[in-house]
């Protein structure tokens, strides 16, 4: 089994905390989203951000706005609610205290 194929599990699971990091610098339509996660660990299609993005529109984590585009209908643009900014802190806090376990348990053998 390839290293990657080892991760898929996490890598999906880490989809929504790279999602707020992603969201959380500026406000983004899906398309722009996608774009950047395709140069990534993380690159996925509209048939799972959607899902997941309305799932975090419920729970509060993101919002959206309509803004009229240039180059054709209006488009959602996502950014955090006050929610999703206090999630995203306590995900970083976590993902460093699991690296920090990492770089630990390491440095014992």
């Amino acid at each position: 089994m390839k290293t990657e194929e080892k991760f898929l599990p996490i890598r999906k699971g880490l989809l929504e905390f790279v999602l707020l990091r992603v969201i959380a610098g500026e406000k983004l339509y899906v398309a722009e989203m996608l774009k950047r996660l395709a140069e990534t660990d993380f690159a996925t299609q509209e048939g799972t951000l959607y899902p997941l993005l309305s799932r975090m529109r419920r729970e509060n984590l993101v919002d959206y706005e309509w803004q009229e585009s240039d180059s054709g209908p209006p488009r959602k643009y996502y950014k955090l609610t006050p929610a999703g900014k206090s999630t995203l802190k306590e995900l970083q806090l976590y993902w460093q205290r699991l690296n920090d376990t990492m770089v630990q348990l390491g440095s014992r053998t």
